[in-house]
């Protein structure tokens, strides 16, 4: 493992997060790597809040169908 001094010089700590994600689903097996590749994938959406109740919620970006 990188000491932190190392890698914060560079990038934040989630940069290097997702660096050491891709890199340990890379090295996967194809079938291990597809999986881990679908836990990935995220989904964006948000709802107005008005007199303390939610309205409905927006998808930014709409999740694929499985």
């Amino acid at each position: 493992m990188i000491p932190p001094s190392v890698w914060s010089a560079h990038f934040g700590y989630n940069h290097y997060a997702q660096i050491c994600a891709r890199a340990l689903r890379n090295a996967l097996k194809e079938q291990n790597r597809l999986v881990a590749e679908k836990r990935g994938v995220t989904t964006l959406r948000y709802q107005k809040w008005q007199n303390g109740q939610g309205g409905q919620q927006v998808y930014l970006n709409q999740p694929s169908e499985q």
